[in-house]
């Protein structure tokens, strides 16, 4: 299709989005599709996207499936990725955690159907090194533990804590 082929050449869908906890920019679906939609119609194609829920063994999952369509010879393009649910997710009702697995499915079916290279995203990236975590933020952790609001696992798996730091969770 060669109208695919110009759209994934000159597409540059800008990473206008900052996560302010990891300090790095990031392109979503949105912004990956605010950059298609004059490029769509200068070649007279149309996008589709769409979400499909599935599951293998107890696994749940959004499968979202990215087409492209040249309105002129009809020809089809399309590709899937897929995103894992979970439901149980604090600080999200069900539709949110629906919702996110959705956005991130499609985001990554965008970037495979228009070869958008996120090896500089943060997905790819982040390394998921834990980082340290500073005594007066290590004190708000621990109060929060003592309310039931956060854990000692959830620190533990977030942060490098000292050993003075490990010492003091231990008389909690």
């Amino acid at each position: 299709m060669e109208s695919l082929k110009h759209i994934q050449g000159e597409l540059k869908a800008n990473k206008s989005q900052f996560n302010s906890f990891g300090k790095y920019y990031y392109r979503s679906c949105e912004d990956i599709l605010e950059a298609l939609k004059p490029l769509l119609k200068t070649y007279n194609c149309t996008l589709t996207i769409s979400d499909e829920v599935k599951e293998v063994g107890n696994l749940v999952f959004i499968e979202s499936k990215a087409s492209i369509i040249d309105n002129e010879s009809k020809e089809e393009i399309f590709v899937t990725a897929q995103a894992g649910i979970d439901v149980n997710r604090k600080g999200m009702d069900v539709s949110q955690c629906y919702g996110s697995s959705s956005s991130y499915a499609r985001k990554y079916a965008l970037n495979g159907l228009f070869l958008i290279d996120d090896t500089k995203d943060s997905d790819s990236t982040n390394d998921h090194k834990k980082q340290t975590i500073d005594n007066a933020r290590f004190e708000k952790a621990v109060e929060q533990i003592s309310k039931g609001l956060y854990t000692v696992e959830k620190l533990k798996a977030n942060f490098e804590l000292s050993e003075l730091q490990e010492k003091a969770l231990l008389t909690l």
